[in-house]
């Protein structure tokens, strides 16, 4: 038996606040919660359904960008259950944002933010 009960939030680590919420929130469409306390960095927290949040925190980023898996399925990465996948492909390539997709063969692709992090993002259903 576990106390940990379910996934509270994952916090990235971002270079321009802003820059991540045009991909987060304009792109893959979390809501923004307004929440967020006042923490002493630029940041902001979205809401991932039902009771997820993804913080990002607008810090120096000690993580290497480069030499990170061409294929984010190879790196940590976050993952988001999309309603239409075909739609946010569109998106992405009308953005010009690479992606891979899934090597297990579930409706699946891979993509980075601007700052690097993986998101993989699933065909939800």
């Amino acid at each position: 038996m576990t106390d940990a009960i379910r996934l509270h939030h994952v916090s990235l680590i971002v270079s321009d606040t802003g820059r991540s919420l045009a991909f987060y929130r304009d792109l893959l469409g979390l809501a923004e919660d307004p929440g967020r306390p006042d923490l002493g960095y630029p940041g902001a927290w979205l809401k991932a359904g039902d009771r997820l949040q993804v913080h990002l925190l607008e810090l120096p980023n000690p993580d290497p960008v480069d030499g990170r898996p061409t294929h984010g399925g190879r790196d940590r990465h976050v993952a988001f259950a999309v309603a239409d996948l075909d739609a946010l492909r569109e998106r992405l390539e009308a953005r010009g944002i690479p992606y891979t997709l899934s090597r297990s063969g579930r409706a699946a692709l891979f993509c980075r933010d601007p700052d690097g992090n993986a998101c993989e993002l699933i065909q939800a259903g």
